[in-house]
């Protein structure tokens, strides 16, 4: 009797106020609170000569023809002898500051003349100045013989003009560090750092580093201010790091291995990298946690799953290989000590290590990747499978992410899928490059996919190109992200940073040079999404109606709702050349009036951002009317947020 007497007073109440019925008829679906995030991975100058801030090139003295058969321990380095100086430069590895770090110079100096001997260094493309800017130097020299060394450093740059400099003079005989700061007087984009020893005698030196001391946050050791502060103003959820095919490497000699890149920079052993160039590791595992922490992202680091990259060495698509067995428990252990160095206590060994560093608190890390779209061999599934199982017993608090190849879909897509269910990996990371019209078409892609088992991470996606309409595909293809977010756990365009003169892979989310940044189209799609995500997804908000548009691929919305702060969120995308109108059903939301805001990103579809104009496509803001409207109109070629504040649901 009660309930028939409620469901008349339903019927009563929802013949006055309709909105009430369709209030009570709206199905918010939980999406995932970690679905747009970033993937860093060290190619195309991304680490060394980009986001770490070292403005020395090869200071330590560790290149060779293995990293680029061109390259020697003395590229990038001048023998410098001014004043009729002269002597001799050799480079040694007798004594070193530590067996990981072998090489330095041996200056012996006959007669230093009126000006010194000593060695220059061009940094990456010049090193640019900037007025009024302090610089910290610092290197490491050891008196061989002869009285102590008076060393004089300078900033000079074309025409031999000086923009700064420091003195100092070596004391004792031993490895010694030596620091001091210099300011730059006024700008320079092609300066370089002279090193001289205006005394007869014999030093060794190494690890010679410059930084500007306006880092991201000022941290010591740290990274380029704008380029870190540009992936922070995406507000990512998340950080995958190093790679990528920087982890397996190429060969198993070259499989990343992260505890070369903790600890005193001049201890970490550095390694060629698979982009053909040089890692110095500055960039290593405790600066990407540190970094992930300012930013506020959650780290995900990727740990290769004991196999080479398929692609290593001449045998493409057949050079895999695995780690040795006898090798594996040590190689697993090096895993656990990696969970231990981000979360252990500092009693434990390497939470001691991480506390050593300067951060007693723990990284508190959720995420653990294991393997980058490897084949699908049997060494593969056995050395992932000895990892897994190891990882999932002592430490079952840590998600693990999975790989199923490299493209989204063929025979290692299918067999890495049947592996993932036969182990019930939470999760598994998909990766696709693909034209405009593939995501489009594909906006469907997960709609059908089978929702108890393993979530996908995208770990790696983009359309071709970096003109708008790339862009405008991938905005369609994100609001399928977030109406499958159920089932999508996370997601991270790649890749992320390319040096404009050492570019490896096309398209880029951020390009730069030693001056500044450009920040492209995709990027502003990426920013629209990721500073605007929800945890509810919100069904049949945004429909369509357009002649002959029913299935219109150029077409997308999504509608979600952030429950932090309340807001409901709608984004449209019209990748098509007429404008669209799309019916907003906002009833039963409680949007409060005049409080609605669209951040909107349009133009020509061949519209694409570059050095020399760099706001060719960016994103304009403005407020509604106050009287709020079922419709709104899509421009042709754009992508248009709109952010309502409202009530509970």
């Amino acid at each position: 009797m009660r309930l028939k007497l409620r469901m008349l007073c339903y019927a009563f109440i929802a013949s006055l106020c309709p909105q009430f019925l369709y209030a009570q008829q709206i199905k918010p679906k939980p999406i995932s609170k970690d679905l747009f995030g970033v993937f860093f991975e060290d190619l195309s100058y991304a680490a060394d000569g980009g986001l770490y801030a070292e403005l020395i090139q090869n200071r330590s003295f560790e290149y060779s023809p293995a990293d680029k058969k061109e390259w020697n321990p003395l590229s990038f380095w001048e023998y410098t002898k001014l004043g009729h100086g002269y002597g001799k430069i050799t480079v040694e590895s007798i004594s070193p500051i530590a067996p990981t770090n072998p090489h330095y110079v041996l200056l012996d100096i006959d007669y230093p003349g009126t000006e010194g001997v000593g060695i220059t260094n061009s940094g990456f493309d010049g090193i640019t100045l900037h007025a009024r800017d302090e610089y910290d130097f610092s290197v490491y020299i050891k008196q061989i013989a002869g009285e102590p060394a008076n060393i004089k450093v300078e900033l000079i740059g074309k025409k031999d003009v000086t923009y700064g400099h420091l003195s100092f003079n070596v004391a004792g005989n031993g490895w010694k560090k030596y620091t001091g700061s210099i300011i730059a007087t006024a700008n320079a984009d092609s300066a370089k750092l002279s090193l001289v020893s205006l005394t007869k005698g014999k030093i060794a030196i190494d690890e010679v580093s410059l930084f500007p001391r306006k880092t991201f946050k000022g941290e010591k050791n740290g990274l380029r201010a704008d380029l870190a502060q540009a992936i922070a103003d995406l507000k990512p959820k998340f950080m995958r790091f190093p790679g990528g095919c920087l982890v397996h490497g190429d060969g198993v000699d070259n499989i990343y291995r992260w505890k070369k890149t903790i600890g005193p920079v001049e201890f970490r052993e550095q390694d060629r990298n698979i982009w053909n160039y040089h890692q110095s590791f500055g960039l290593g595992f405790f600066e990407y946690f540190r970094f992930c922490e300012d930013i506020g992202a959650k780290p995900l680091p990727v740990i290769a799953a004991a196999v080479s990259c398929q692609n290593s060495g001449t045998d493409w698509g057949k050079g895999q290989r695995p780690v040795p067995e006898s090798e594996m428990q040590s190689y697993i252990q090096d895993i656990l000590d990696l969970i231990e160095y981000a979360n252990g206590p500092v009693t434990s060994e390497y939470g001691a290590k991480r506390a050593a560093a300067g951060h007693p608190k723990p990284f508190n890390l959720e995420y653990i990747g294991i393997g980058n779209e490897d084949k699908q061999t049997d060494n593969f599934r056995d050395r992932f499978k000895e990892i897994y199982e190891v990882l999932r017993a002592k430490h079952p608090e840590i998600t693990i992410v999975g790989t199923v190849g490299p493209s989204p879909a063929g025979e290692d897509y299918e067999l890495g899928w049947k592996f993932a269910d036969k182990l019930n990996i939470p999760v598994v990371d998909e990766h696709f490059y693909e034209k405009p019209e593939w995501f489009l078409k594909n906006n469907k892609r997960y709609d059908g996919y089978r929702r108890p088992n393993s979530k996908v991470y995208i770990g790696e996606y983009a359309s071709w190109g970096n003109n708008l309409i790339n862009a405008l595909s991938e905005a369609a293809f994100m609001t399928s992200l977030e109406r499958n977010g159920d089932v999508v756990k996370m997601a991270s365009y790649a890749p992320l940073l390319a040096n404009v003169s050492h570019i490896s892979w096309n398209p880029d989310l951020i390009y730069f040079n030693n001056k500044t940044l450009l920040k492209t189209a995709n990027y502003y799609v990426q920013q629209l999404f990721s500073t605007n995500q929800g945890d509810l997804y919100i069904p049949d908000v945004v429909a369509f109606k357009q002649e002959g548009a029913a299935t219109d691929s150029t077409l997308a919305a999504s509608c979600v709702k952030d429950s932090h702060t309340g807001d409901i969120i709608l984004k449209i995308v019209n990748a098509g050349s007429k404008q669209a109108t799309a019916t907003l059903n906002l009833k039963g939301l409680h949007i409060q009036k005049g409080t609605a805001r669209v951040q909107l990103l349009t133009g020509l579809p061949t519209d694409k951002n570059s050095m020399e104009e760099p706001n060719t496509v960016h994103v304009i803001e403005k407020d509604l009317p106050k009287k709020l409207s079922n419709f709104y109109t899509a421009a042709p070629y754009s992508v248009s947020v709109i952010r309502f504040k409202a009530g509970k649901l």
